[in-house]
């Protein structure tokens, strides 16, 4: 039986042609071994899996060929490319710096650097994992690094370049491998496919390259592992059930969901999806990815941007003319909210299922009449309920000691109600649930209401004009009494309310205690100029804002700074005569003890 040897090792490129996705890294090298013009010292860093020490190796081989082609590339014939095929090259070094990083290790390899070549024209080092090596071993490296023997080139390669010294940076030329892109990396699985006779369709390939994230070591490694799977026929429903991985089917069937409101079918999908042991936040994330890749679609010059096979192109195309634009921009803010509290949130799965309602509501109509405010809320799942219409002069019955606010009738019909503040006295009997509904109907509760009526508060009306009409109507010259209290209750409330860039003048407010000096005139005492001139200019905000809390527009308000009185602090010495003047023995006791006062 022939012995099995893994695709990412079979497969590894022995030129620089062979090379995938690096062709402007790979063009500059072959122009150098071509021109003969090469650095002392190279870098090569990137991401795993993309040809770093691959491209090392290329590039150590076509140094030393013998007779290298007339693009650069080695020949592969001459005894230097032959030893270096056979592994038995004594001008190519090759060092391991995550288990060779001490200072030992670096001053053996500066020891070999001493001796030239017998064959060929450059001793080559390759130093891979090189930001592994301890300070120490680079100081000891950074001196030959600087000034190396003629025939000595140096070759480094790391995947985390941000942890080499900036001197040993400054001393190379530094090569940045990209990442490999889908397409790419379908296009060479689907030639290592055919060189093995497997069959496959290019779905599956493009979930192999998409889980790859850019490596194609790590692409050719699940390829074997599919490819074991599926028994040499690589299928998509194979491939997402061995990498377990989230259908895209669902990704568009959530998405035509919401653009039909259908909510209780996306929560029946989220079900299923998570019955089968995939993660909510993932879910989330492929989601969001899924929306991207949707308004990418929507537009021929980011159709580019996709990342996927040529089916999947065309089923995005396909859904992004059902999908508007703002119905995509508002799905990607809310899945990333969602992305963004997932870790911290305690009940993931709500998370989950609230951020699918909200996406699900987006093109639903708004309920209710359009105001300025738009609420961060869930609209309703169900159809509109029918809403009765509200009595307008419906006597309604209460418990017993429960303070409410009634409309009581002055005169005729033909004058208008004034809402007043009354404790209704205790019933003979319970109240029916009829005429609690009636009071909820026709009564407009507020915090403000309850909260008087609690404290059993007796508010008066000057006449002035209402609507009978609209119980939630404002008179022109409304002109209620208020006590201190409630006067200091609504300043806290409007300090709290005031927004975050008056957060400073709010907290200066909130320790200052106005009073009414004569109904309805308020007073504020203020503690210093500053504060002065800042409430100044908000004074007029000031005041509307208690004329409506307060329901009385009589209101003025005046403002002065605190007068402080300088006390004069006594000295030692006057202390002293004060003293004495209270105790006359402490004279004598200074006299007998011949004491002097400093």
């Amino acid at each position: 039986m022939e012995e099995y040897i893994v695709s990412a090792r079979k497969y590894r490129p022995t030129s620089f042609d062979t090379v995938v996705g690096q062709q402007a890294l790979t063009t500059t090298l072959k122009n150098a071994v071509k021109s003969g013009k090469l650095a002392h010292a190279y870098l090569f860093c990137g991401p795993r899996g993309v040809g770093k020490t691959t491209c090392a190796r290329i590039f150590a081989k076509a140094i030393n060929c013998l007779t290298p082609t007339a693009d650069g590339e080695a020949c592969g014939q001459c005894e230097s490319c032959q030893a270096f095929n056979e592994q038995r090259s004594f001008n190519i070094f090759e060092l391991d710096a995550a288990s060779n990083n001490s200072v030992e290790h670096i001053k053996t390899l500066m020891e070999q650097t001493r001796i030239p070549p017998q064959v060929g024209k450059y001793k080559v080092f390759i130093i891979d994992e090189v930001h592994m090596l301890s300070t120490a071993a680079f100081n000891a490296f950074l001196k030959t690094l600087e000034e190396p023997p003629a025939h000595v080139i140096f070759i480094l390669a790391t995947t985390e370049k941000h942890k080499i010294l900036p001197t040993i940076l400054s001393r190379c030329q530094i090569y940045d491998f990209e990442r490999m892109t889908v397409r790419n990396t379908i296009d060479h699985l689907k030639s290592v496919a055919q060189k093995e006779n497997i069959t496959y369709e290019e779905e599956a390939l493009a979930v192999i390259a998409e889980k790859a994230d850019g490596g194609m070591r790590d692409a050719l490694s699940i390829f074997d592992q599919t490819a074991s799977f599926c028994q040499g026929n690589i299928t998509y429903q194979k491939v997402i059930e061995d990498l377990n991985v989230l259908d895209s089917e669902n990704y568009f069937q959530i998405v035509d969901l919401a653009l039909q409101n259908k909510v209780m079918e996306i929560m029946v999908l989220l079900n299923g999806i998570i019955n089968k042991g995939f993660d909510g936040g993932l879910l989330i994330q492929g989601l969001a990815k899924h929306v991207r890749n949707v308004l990418m679609a929507r537009d021929s010059q980011t159709l580019p941007l996709l990342e996927v096979s040529d089916q999947q192109r065309e089923r995005y195309q396909q859904q992004a003319q059902r999908c508007d634009v703002p119905f995509l921009y508002k799905a990607l803010q809310l899945m990333n909210q969602c992305d963004l509290g997932y870790r911290q949130s305690s009940n993931k799965r709500l998370l989950v299922e609230l951020t699918l309602i909200e996406i699900a509501q987006i093109t639903q109509p708004d309920e209710g009449p359009a105001s300025g405010r738009k609420p961060r809320r869930l609209k309703s799942l169900f159809k509109k309920l029918i809403q009765q219409p509200r009595p307008k002069k419906a006597a309604p019955q209460v418990a017993a000691d429960e303070p409410v606010a009634s409309t009581t009738t002055a005169g005729s019909s033909d004058q208008p109600h004034l809402p007043t503040l009354t404790k209704l006295s205790e019933p003979a009997s319970k109240p029916q649930p009829a005429g609690r509904s009636q009071l909820k109907a026709a009564v407009p509760y507020s915090w403000s209401n309850l909260r008087k009526s609690a404290k059993q508060r007796k508010m008066h009306i000057i006449p002035g004009t209402l609507d009978a009409n609209d119980p939630n109507a404002t008179p022109k010259d409304e002109q209620l009494v208020f006590t201190q209290q409630d006067l200091e209750l609504q300043w806290m409330l409007m300090c709290n309310r005031m927004p975050q860039n008056l957060s400073g003048i709010a907290a200066r407010m909130k320790n200052i205690n106005p009073t009414i000096t004569e109904f309805p005139q308020i007073e504020v005492v203020v503690d210093n100029q500053i504060v002065m001139e800042q409430m100044e200019e908000i004074k007029g905000n000031i005041v509307n804002t208690l004329k409506l809390y307060l329901r009385n527009n009589a209101i003025t308000l005046s403002m002065r700074v605190a007068k402080y009185e300088a006390k004069k602090i006594p000295t030692r010495q006057e202390q002293y005569l004060m003293i004495e003047e209270k105790n006359p023995s402490i004279v004598k006791l200074r006299e007998l003890l011949d004491l002097v006062l400093a």
